[in-house]
């Protein structure tokens, strides 16, 4: 799985935590329009695996749909056999990391020390989500630029709002995951498509990224 390939329209995460399955099609539908190529389900929300299923169904290899909030390594396979085929997670417990990779899924595990950073890679992640990023400063992820691996993705996650991305991307951050800023249980699918274009909108006017 070319992960870089689904972050290149927009290297922006969908959390719709709390999405029940009657709405995601019209909320994907709103998304993808909007060059959103990641959407996460939290394994929180109502019949989530009904929910990714659907989205799975809808676009195939176009999107990269997965589960986030994922804390037992048995719900992998679950995740799986929905079509997620990917594994987002508020920690970075390894046995569920290697569970993942394991079934051939993409996982991006929660650290917030640099401790936990390398122990997630060491584990096999594919990159790691800054978490919470609003309890952070962008300076945190300089310091962690100097010393993870070059090539290691890091997307800020937590009170990301269009009007904050600036910050994090000039300190090296890869990508976002935005979730109550973009979608909250019960939004329309207009409400969602206003919040997708600012994200978007903000994103593009990032300057781009030097070397």
């Amino acid at each position: 799985m070319d992960l870089d390939a689904y972050l290149a329209p927009l290297p922006l995460v969908a959390v719709l935590r709390g999405i029940a399955p009657d709405e995601v099609a019209a909320v994907g539908d709103t998304l993808h329009a909007t060059g959103f190529r990641i959407l996460e389900v939290p394994l929180n929300s109502p019949r989530p695996l009904q929910s990714i299923a659907a989205l799975a169904n809808a676009y195939g290899d176009d999107c990269l749909i997965g589960a986030g909030t994922v804390v037992d390594p048995a719900d992998v396979a679950r995740v799986r056999d929905a079509g997620g085929r990917l594994i987002v997670m508020p920690h970075a417990d390894a046995t569920v990391i290697r569970e993942a990779k394991r079934l051939g899924l993409a996982c991006l595990p929660g650290v917030a020390t640099p401790t936990e950073a390398f122990a997630a890679l060491a584990a096999g992640a594919d990159g790691l989500k800054l978490f919470p990023a609003e309890a952070m400063v962008p300076v945190v992820l300089r310091a962690w630029r100097a010393v993870l691996p070059p090539a290691t993705r890091v997307f800020a996650v937590g009170g990301i709002r269009p009007d904050n991305m600036a910050p994090w991307w000039a300190e090296g951050a890869t990508g976002f995951g935005t979730g109550s800023n973009l979608y909250r249980p019960g939004s329309d699918a207009a409400s969602v498509a206003a919040a997708a274009a600012a994200y978007a909108s903000a994103f593009r006017s990032l300057p781009a990224r030097r070397g």
